[in-house]
């Protein structure tokens, strides 16, 4: 049994879902980043509730 070869179609598919993929891994990338910094730097501090009495 032999496998056929993909046609064009589905090579300039897989071209674009593989440049697809590497734009949103960019993406996370640079949204997980930005989270670690700004944590890191102590930005992201809850803000105090006042309870009043």
């Amino acid at each position: 049994m032999s496998f056929r070869e993909d046609h064009e179609l589905h090579k300039r598919r897989l071209g674009r879902n593989l440049g697809l993929a590497a734009v949103l891994i960019g993406f996370v990338a640079i949204i997980f980043g930005l989270t670690v910094v700004k944590v890191t730097r102590g930005d992201f501090e809850p803000q105090s509730v006042k309870v009043q009495n």
